[in-house]
């Protein structure tokens, strides 16, 4: 009965697929019932469901990303109550690496296996297993369990589950989840009890045959998602009455990085009043006429508020950004609409979020294409999109790696005149020094650095732009000639670098069952389900190389040495989990042997001149806009102390961050 609620009778025919779509396995049956994979917009890959002989269900999915993405085969018994008994899955993760783990529940033993745990434990009531490996297929299935046993279910290996009915539709019902995330998972259930659809803000699975009724489902949810969020400022965002005052803080000056220590910081509205040596602090205010309210900063210290330059902005991400000093975000590739939409509600007071400077993203079609709905192929079609970005107040473009190389320089020249950075990826059959003098202002990922001294690697829009550089990157002489003369074209050319080295990290130093080292300081606080997925692992690392690996690491972080040594700006971008990532990013920006003073000047005052918002952000100064961090420590000395924040003040308006991660589930410090 429970499979006749989740199957349909048969599936509809498939359409064609676009090229970068990849193509169903003949071993799924032809009466599955089948699933579009959307990014943004655009087909990327399926999600298939069916019931076999032996009873058991069945699913199948895959997309492909740039070249990444999942290949991943489940068999699933469960009891009544839609509880697992056994689950097997084979196939790759999105990384490409093989992915094999198995659950089985038996005699009251609950026993799995992964690449990231080998665990059992004894199970004395009804509890749910949730998979390692990325697929839709317990969705519907947990919902159902959850229902079953009255909304409130156990997680294995640990955690709890929680279900909310949000919202009815005539074809589908609104699903919330709670303990899978840092905040609720939303599923769309159809009438049948089967999975109809999931909506993410890159990516959308939905019944097939069904795909017109995703704006509105998206819609639907999206509306019950502004509810939280408003009820999430009432609580968490607190607006001073008055004035408010910092007492004896330790000022950081970010133009000149220096500690200014003994300081008293003033703030009324948004801006900041005044910054003087220490006084004695004004007698407390009677509530009934608020006056000044008083912080006793005791000698922390007080910096500008942080910027992460690459960030994809989405949901909880502007809480866990406040809860770790970031107050600003650059956006580097987004759906238009959507980013813009969130902005508008920061602003009116109905989210709560940062400071967002957008960034226009364009690429080529293929097979390796980005997930944007800005694809461009023609010389007018890339014009058009630079003219629409600068009308509607980006700051620069981004170019992604399977745009034409033809392309680079016109995108450049128009965007320069319309008064437009432009910065990215390198297309696939360029390199990093061209690029430069084609125009780019900016480079993202120090991967694209290192290609640029492996000239027989010009495919760079797949998976080889990483897998090359693992490998290979240790061998580079950063000595060399040739690394010499391209860190003086930067340098000339006045180029900045997003080197997003906590990404590739993890990227080359991850390893499965092991808590990663970007993760360390903080793991224990994270939610159960969140330590979890950071066990998996990364890039898949051949036999023999994991040395290798570990030292190509090692030459990026000797390659961000030698830029900055020699004048290049150097930026501190995250492209990762937000406001941690920043965190890591700074100490390992440290690692490559900036000094601590300066790493702090390059996330805040470095930031908000290298985008024009030096006039407003980025120090603390009189007339400046309140963005603020009080931290328990001086990071100016042990940059690990930029981990202690205390109190945030994001545009004059006071965010405690205890309060910010428990909503998100994280124990605070």
């Amino acid at each position: 009965m429970l499979f006749a609620l989740l199957l349909l009778a048969a599936a509809a025919n498939v359409p064609a697929l676009p090229s970068n779509v990849p193509a169903l396995p003949d071993d799924v049956p032809k009466t599955a019932q089948m699933y579009d994979v959307q990014m943004l917009g655009k087909p990327a890959g399926q999600f298939a469901v069916w019931q076999a002989p032996d009873g058991k269900l069945h699913s199948f999915f895959q997309y492909n990303d740039r070249g990444r993405g999942p290949k991943i085969h489940t068999t699933v018994a469960v009891d009544s109550s839609s509880v697992p008994l056994s689950i097997q899955i084979e196939g790759n993760d999105y990384m490409k690496d093989a992915a094999r783990e198995t659950f089985s529940l038996e005699g009251g033993t609950a026993r799995w296996k992964n690449k990231g745990e080998d665990g059992s434990t004894r199970v004395a009531g009804p509890a749910f297993y949730t998979a390692m490996a990325e697929s839709p297929f317990e969705a519907p299935l947990l919902v159902q369990a959850l229902r079953a046993h009255g909304g409130r279910l156990a997680l294995l290996p640990g955690g709890e589950a929680r279900l909310t009915k949000v919202v009815t539709r005539p074809e589908a019902t609104l699903y919330a989840v709670t303990g899978l995330d840092f905040s609720p998972s939303y599923v769309w259930i159809g009438n049948a009890g089967e999975l109809f659809a999931q909506v993410g803000g890159w990516m959308t699975l939905v019944k097939h045959g069904e795909e017109a009724r995703a704006e509105e489902l998206k819609e639907a949810q999206k509306q019950a998602r502004s509810a939280l969020e408003v009820d999430r400022v009432r609580r968490l965002a607190h607006k001073p009455k008055g004035k408010l005052l910092f007492h004896d803080a330790a000022v950081f000056d970010s133009e000149t990085a220096r500690l200014q220590p003994h300081h008293d910081v003033l703030i009324e509205g948004n801006r900041i009043v005044s910054v003087t040596p220490t006084r004695p602090a004004p007698a407390p205010q009677n509530a009934s006429a608020p006056g000044v309210e008083v912080i006793e900063a005791n000698g922390k210290t007080l910096l500008p508020g942080l910027f992460d330059m690459h960030a994809h902005v989405s949901d909880d991400q502007g809480i866990l950004n406040l809860a770790a000093g970031v107050t600003s975000v650059r956006d580097l590739a987004n759906d238009n609409d959507e980013l813009y939409a969130r902005i508008q509600r920061i602003e009116r007071g109905q989210e709560v979020g940062t400071r967002i400077f957008r960034a226009g993203f364009m690429d080529g079609p293929g097979p390796f294409q980005g997930p944007t709905k800005v694809l461009v192929a023609t010389p007018e079609e890339a014009l058009h999109w630079v003219d629409w970005y600068a009308d509607h107040g980006f700051i620069q473009v981004k170019l992604y790696s399977s745009l034409k190389p033809e392309l680079v320089p016109i995108i450049a020249e128009e965007a320069h005149r319309r008064g437009l950075r432009v910065s990215g990826h390198i297309p696939s059959g360029m390199f990093a020094d061209e690029c430069i003098r084609d125009g780019y202002d900016e480079i993202q990922h120090v991967n694209f650095l290192m290609l640029n001294f492996l000239r027989d690697v010009k495919e760079t829009n797949g998976r080889q732009r990483f897998t090359a550089v693992a490998e290979r990157g240790a061998g580079i002489d950063m000595r060399s000639p040739e690394v010499q003369k391209f860190v003086e074209l930067l340098r000339d050319r006045h180029t900045t670098l997003d080197p997003t080295l906590s990404v590739f990290e993890n990227m080359l130093l991850a390893r499965p069952g092991a808590v990663p080292p970007g993760l360390a300081p903080l793991f224990d606080r994270l939610p159960v389900q969140i330590r979890r997925g950071a066990l998996a692992g990364d890039l898949p690392v051949p036999e023999g190389m994991d040395g290798r690996y570990r030292e190509s690491f090692q030459h990026m972080l000797q390659l961000v040495h030698e830029m900055w040594q020699a004048g290049v700006p150097i930026e501190a971008g995250t492209d990762a989990l937000a406001g941690f990532a920043l965190e890591r990013e700074l100490e390992l920006d440290v690692a490559a042997g900036i000094p601590t003073p300066q790493v702090l000047q390059l996330a805040t005052f470095g930031a908000a001149r290298i985008i024009g918002q030096d006039s407003q952000l980025g120090a603390i100064r009189q007339g400046r806009l309140a963005d603020l961090v009080l931290v328990d420590g001086d990071p100016s000395q042990h940059i690990s102390d930029i981990r202690k924040v205390v109190l945030t003040v994001k545009d004059g308006v006071v965010y405690n961050p205890a309060e910010l991660d428990r909503e998100l589930g994280v124990r605070p410090l």
